[in-house]
């Protein structure tokens, strides 16, 4: 009888594939069994070649050579992981081997994973796939038994391949054409791009921005209080002049109020949903501060190392059926702490079942993420994997609480012709929010708005008709706000929500299940348009660079809109379920790439792009990274040198000298990114003050202060150890 070979993506799930295995001889790249040998694709081994491994005149940059459409785009093994690919084509295609098992991460891009190094390796042998959705000894053990043939998963395999076919084939040809016609690296993306004009529609929608002054006028009638309101107005409580406002404020001092209408109507809030990857990376961001890549990060530790979260790159909220069992089983082997939880979302010791978590329907390759059934100890996690997966635990538990239900009370007093409105509520079922979403709820931020109409204040009991007399009156001089700068939170939301608005009804439709990327890939490719200097953190905000900007105003509407990715995505469900031919979908796509060549050439139109950015770029072409001394600044530390401005920090010109400060060092703490500007004013003044908070340097410290706070949320050293000199 001959070995299985069992191919996972990283050595700790291959580890952990062994051990439930029995495989416990370890060998050189694998463990190995009686029956099964284990082996892993750590660094994925093996992608699409480069256009300059094509053909030799693909090296130079040049519209002669463009499109660059080859009918079959061969695969190459990644330098980085040449020598495990070896390990690996040595034991699928050993004499031995009777067949393998696809226990790549279950979903597209895992699939490809495995897919390509089966091709690249030359492999005939026949093989299953292992599909799992967490990583505890059980639920490999119930994979194994439940083992697949890999034949079921071809549509997804042809679906990922045309995906990164298609990406290679539109993001190397407008990439080369808008580079060539600007003189400046820029690349571009059918995922990437429509991202961008996100943040860079925000950027424009804040700059033209115009703010309007208007007051708000609230009387008091001694026992309750309302604010004016009117029909005429937009918003209706908003009254345009403070002369307008004090007119209305002087006629109603002191006389009769009625109460001419008070109803009060039932409502329900219902519980959260479970969290997929998209939803847990914005209550992340918005709770703990995490950025989406560090949340996707954290989870994956959880779900690999830890075994205490279920598949996190899941972009379903709900659970089949048969998972009932076991998160009862789960909710009863959580830690200590949240078991004074637990009888709320199991009441009589059962789980409540509604369509708003249990809809085998709504499930597509993966379930909603949940905690694992298994006992596990939160403080042996390190700090921020601990947060995380209390979110979590919390959001599980609230989902299967009941509704918070509660009394809206409405009134409206009439002084004279002017109208004024009250709202109550009076909590009859706190449900779910018996569940706190995190153990330390945020603060309330000083001297953050508050609601024009409080909506929890106590009102007395109140009959149409009665009268009470106007106490005082008050009135707040405000301006209208420009829309808030995207966060990692809000990025996610416009992403998952994109092209809702198109047209195209079964687009739209697909969008709204999709939108632009996937959970899996929406993090990264924030962290590319950062990398790439498109867009930037300012504290814990993102914003569109110029060159970002620049790279809108000159793209095909086409490519910066939701719709090519709707199209795309509609497309590649179609290749996964075989409604559609792959190679009629990659005849489209080399349409549109010689479209796009051709566009960047004759129709684009004439744009420069920032100076300091194309320099960069021309830098990192050539393998250089751009440098600039700051003039008249003098080196806190050693007073001798002056400061230079690298692209991650700045640091002294004296060799002998270990002052640096990165510029991203006081963000994660609120705290602004650090410029040259900034520099040069700490540096002469010792303290700021902004927007935000206070920012001080002392001796060699860094401190920020948040608005309103007399601790510092962040305190770092400006000295660190240089590394790889940056």
């Amino acid at each position: 009888m001959g070995k299985i070979v069992v191919l996972a993506e990283k050595p700790s799930v291959a580890q952990d594939i062994a051990r439930v295995l029995g495989c416990r001889e370890r060998g050189d790249g694998y463990v190995s069994g009686e029956r099964y040998l284990v082996t892993w694709a750590v660094g994925h081994l093996v992608t699409l070649v480069e256009p300059d491994e094509l053909d030799e005149r693909y090296k130079r940059w040049s519209f002669d050579t463009l499109p660059i459409l080859p009918e079959v785009i061969p695969l190459k093994v990644i330098s980085s992981s040449r020598s495990q690919y070896a390990k690996v084509k040595k034991l699928i295609n050993a004499p031995d081997t009777e067949s393998l098992i696809c226990a790549t991460d279950a979903g597209r891009e895992g699939e490809l994973i495995f897919r390509y190094i089966y091709e690249k390796a030359g492999c005939k042998k026949p093989f299953h796939r292992l599909w799992i959705s967490s990583m505890t000894d059980e639920a490999i053990q119930e994979g194994f038994r439940n083992i697949r043939d890999g034949a079921e998963y071809d549509g997804l395999y042809e679906s990922a391949r045309c995906r990164s076919q298609a990406d290679w084939l539109v993001g190397m040809n407008a990439s080369r054409a808008f580079t060539l016609r600007y003189d400046t690296l820029l690349t571009v993306g059918r995922v990437q791009t429509p991202t961008l004009a996100i943040l860079v529609r925000r950027r424009q929608e804040i700059e033209q921005f115009v703010p309007e002054g208007y007051c708000t006028l609230s009387a008091s009638f001694g026992d309750y209080s309302g604010i004016y309101f009117s029909d005429k107005l937009e918003p209706d409580t908003h009254l345009k002049t403070l002369e307008e406002a004090q007119a209305i404020a002087a006629q109603i001092q002191g006389q009769q109020a009625r109460v001419e209408k008070t109803e009060t109507v039932r409502k329900r809030e219902l519980p959260p949903q479970l969290y997929d990857l998209t939803s847990l990376q914005r209550d992340a961001n918005k709770l703990l501060g995490f950025t989406a890549d560090r949340t996707l990060k954290l989870a994956q530790s959880l779900y690999e190392k830890h075994k205490a979260l279920t598949y996190p790159r899941t972009d379903s909220r709900y659970l089949p059926p048969d998972m009932i069992p076991r998160v009862v089983q789960t909710m009863h082997l959580l830690p200590e702490k949240y078991q004074r939880f637990v009888p709320g979302a199991l009441p009589e010791g059962k789980l409540p079942v509604t369509r708003r978590t249990i809809d085998a329907s709504r499930v597509s390759d993966h379930h909603a993420l949940l905690p694992t059934a298994k006992r596990v100890n939160p403080e042996s996690f390190a700090e921020d994997e601990r947060l995380l997966y209390d979110l979590v635990v919390r959001r599980m538990l609230a989902a299967f609480y009941p509704a918070c239900e509660y009394d809206q009370t409405r009134i409206v007093t009439r002084v004279g012709e002017h109208a004024f409105r009250t709202t109550g509520r009076q909590v009859l079922v706190n449900g779910w929010h018996e569940v706190p979403a995190t153990e330390k709820p945020p603060r309330q931020r000083k001297g953050a708005r508050k609601d024009e109409e409080e909506s929890e204040v106590p009102l007395p009991p109140l009959r149409e008709g009665e009268t009470r007399e106007v106490k005082k009156t008050q009135i707040r001089e405000d301006t209208t706000r420009p829309p808030a700068p995207h966060t990692d939170a809000s990025l996610l939301a416009a992403m998952e929500s994109a092209g809702r608005e198109l047209d195209d009804e079964e687009l739209a439709r697909l969008m709204k299940g999709s939108g632009i990327g996937t959970p899996a890939t929406r993090a990264a490719m924030i962290e590319r348009l950062l990398k790439v200097g498109y867009a930037e953190r300012k504290g814990k905000t993102l914003q569109a660079t110029d060159k970002g900007v620049r790279l809108i105003e000159v793209m095909p509407p086409e490519l910066a809109s939701p719709e090519l990715t709707g199209k795309w995505e509609l497309a590649l469900h179609q290749i996964t379920d075989g409604q559609q031919d792959p190679a009629r979908f990659m005849a489209g796509i080399r349409e549109m790439s010689t479209r796009l060549v051709a566009y960047a050439r004759t129709e684009a139109r004439p744009v420069r792009f920032p100076q300091d950015q194309a320099r960069g770029a021309r830098g990192r072409r050539t393998g250089k990274s751009a440098q600039a001394a700051l003039p008249e600044t003098v080196c806190p530390l050693c007073g001798k040198g002056q400061l230079r401005e690298s692209s991650k920090g700045f640091h002294c010109t004296e060799k002998a000298c270990s002052f640096t400060v990165w510029k991203d060092c006081l963000t994660r703490g609120g705290g602004p990114m650090l410029d040259a500007k900034l520099i040069r004013l700490l540096l002469e003044k010792k303290e700021l003050r902004g927007s935000t908070g206070t920012l001080v340097m002392r001796e060699n410290t860094l401190l920020f202060y948040p608005q309103g706070s007399d601790a510092p949320s962040v305190r770092r050293a400006m000295v660190y150890e240089r590394k790889n000199g940056e």
